[in-house]
């Protein structure tokens, strides 16, 4: 999540877009593994439960307090993880309301440094953290190289009754990536 002075006003066209890898396809109707990852409330959350889950999977959480990694805004799709963010907290009703029985978002940083973007964001969905990559090695999650560190690119997922129905990917806008899946949800119920 973006640490610029205005977080949700991003001139989208400045960026480098992501390119689609086929990633997105390959994921569609994969069963997903039952494994438990921690969430920023301290509990535990298996996706491969029934019911439907939506999940939007972003690089990084950024501090106001801390620099993003050198060159993240020539990265296709790396910025733009607090506009996403948002996007989902501002349409959370209404996901549930269409369908979703549960949103979160993941990424590989630790549930500790994830928890202080739920708090400032006050988010009313859990992030969950997938910092060893055991669930991105599982699910054959893209990825990519920011520093030192790897990064999950940015793709939102429909998880029904623990099989992936629907991939968004790639993700741009982000902050277009909750109003895409409302549109779905309505049109696939």
């Amino acid at each position: 999540m973006a640490n610029q002075t205005n977080l949700t006003q991003v001139d989208w066209s400045a960026l480098p877009a992501p390119v689609d890898d086929g990633a997105g396809t390959r994921i569609e109707e994969l069963a997903v593994p039952s494994m438990v990852l921690p969430a920023t409330d301290g509990t535990f959350i298996d996706l491969s439960i029934s019911g439907r889950s939506v999940l939007f999977i972003y690089p990084m959480t950024g501090r106001p307090d801390k620099a993003l990694p050198e060159g993240w805004d020539d990265i296709p799709g790396a910025r733009g993880c607090t506009p996403q963010a948002c996007s989902f907290r501002d349409m959370y009703a209404e996901l549930l309301e269409a369908g979703a029985g549960r949103v979160f978002g993941l990424s590989a940083q630790t549930t500790d440094y994830q928890r202080e973007a739920a708090e400032r964001l006050h988010l009313p969905y859990l992030l969950l953290s997938d910092h060893g990559l055991i669930f991105a090695d599982a699910m054959g999650l893209p990825r990519f190289v920011a520093g030192e560190e790897i990064l999950l690119k940015r793709m939102t997922l429909v998880i029904e009754d623990g099989i992936v129905k629907k991939a968004f990917y790639p993700v741009f806008p982000p902050d277009q990536s909750a109003q895409d899946v409302l549109d779905w949800l309505r049109g696939s119920g």
